[in-house]
């Protein structure tokens, strides 16, 4: 099994000088370690404008003000975090480019994404004094005031896959079948930007989409809409949580495939069903851990796997394609690139 894995150190958020950052919370279609409801924005937070000088006297030149954030973030200096005078920043700056190519139209980021298409990316003093003139450092504290945080990186699986089923390829990874229906919140209550619901229609009523368990016994309307098929069920399922990876294909193609749906389910650690079952201890509990015992208990294993209601449906991403799409919809960036909350971190804001 092969893995790229894309990690960097969280150590502040930087906020836009022009203004607060909340309103950057995207609702994309995310590809999400385990798939789960976008939360709604956070509401941008209201700034008060000083009373205007009168005409007579001239107004002063403003002052650039940081934004208003929760007590969660704390205004810092550029010294004080960690290893910023010695981090390769020219490496960091293909990175924001590709969030700009998704953020550069919000009035927020449109200063900052058109001065960093014209940084030249080899000059490092460059690339830092543009970081250092354009945002804040934020040092984020947890709501307890502690400042430690965990922050994951990317595992990207390669399957073995075929575009037609076999005596091996037996497992189907399929598209978007065409009953699911998602239905937009937003579009009747604001206040619920970003949620969506997942379901399909019974007669005229809209009920839960079916479940892995129906899914995997025939009942959803899924025939047809295979992609691809592969030879492991269990790599299937952390295709799943990943939200994307790769398959090899007989012929040696490699085909990526990327999150575009669910089934709108919560969903369920099949790790804490064995520790809670004792079938395994906690620290055995990981991805390599619940492999093995798939393959010391074969029969076990589809039942296993079904206790997880949430199920994932792909797409074919294009060949030119530099590495999986992240939440923003642009390409992640190998050690540039990490998971957030987006409650707590806008999407696309450097970290």
């Amino acid at each position: 099994m092969h893995e790229r894995k894309w990690l960097a150190v969280a150590s502040c958020l930087l906020a836009l000088l022009a203004g607060s950052c909340a309103s950057l919370t995207n609702s994309p279609a995310p590809t999400p370690p385990a798939p789960v409801e976008p939360l709604p924005e956070t509401p941008a937070p209201v700034v008060t404008a000083a009373e205007p000088a009168p005409e007579s006297v001239p107004a002063p030149a403003p002052t650039p003000q940081p934004p208003a954030w929760p007590q969660t973030f704390q205004a810092a200096d550029w010294s004080a975090l960690p290893d910023w005078g010695a981090d390769r920043l020219a490496e960091t700056l293909p990175a924001l480019l590709l969030s700009c190519g998704s953020l550069k139209s919000l009035p927020e980021w449109q200063s900052a994404c058109a001065a960093a298409a014209q940084i030249p990316g080899e000059d490092p003093a460059a690339v830092r004094q543009f970081f250092e003139s354009s945002f804040i450092p934020y040092a984020i504290h947890n709501a307890d005031g502690s400042t430690e945080g965990l922050v994951t990186g990317y595992y990207e699986p390669l399957l073995r896959g075929s575009r037609k089923q076999g005596k091996v390829y037996r497992f189907p990874v399929y598209g978007v079948p065409d009953d699911l229906l998602i239905v937009d919140l937003a579009q009747t209550q604001p206040n619920l930007k970003g949620m969506r619901l997942r379901g399909r229609l019974q007669g005229n009523k809209v009920v839960p989409y079916y479940t892995r368990a129906e899914i995997e016994r025939g009942e959803a309307a899924v025939r047809g809409r295979e992609i691809l098929w592969v030879d492991d069920a269990v790599e299937l399922f952390f295709l799943q949580v990943q939200g994307s990876g790769r398959a090899k294909l007989p012929s040696g193609e490699i085909v990526r495939i990327g999150f575009a749906e669910h089934n709108g389910h919560p969903y369920k650690s099949i790790g804490r069903v064995l520790v809670e079952r004792g079938e395994l201890p906690p620290e055995k509990a990981s991805m390599q851990g619940i492999k093995q015992w798939g393959k010391q208990n074969p029969d076990l294993l589809p039942l296993l796997l079904r206790q997880n209601p949430a199920y994932v449906f792909f797409r074919e991403m294009p060949s030119s394609s530099p590495g999986p799409v992240g939440a923003l919809g642009v390409a992640l960036t190998p050690g540039r690139s990490i998971a957030v909350d987006s409650s707590v971190i806008p999407l696309g804001a450097p970290v």
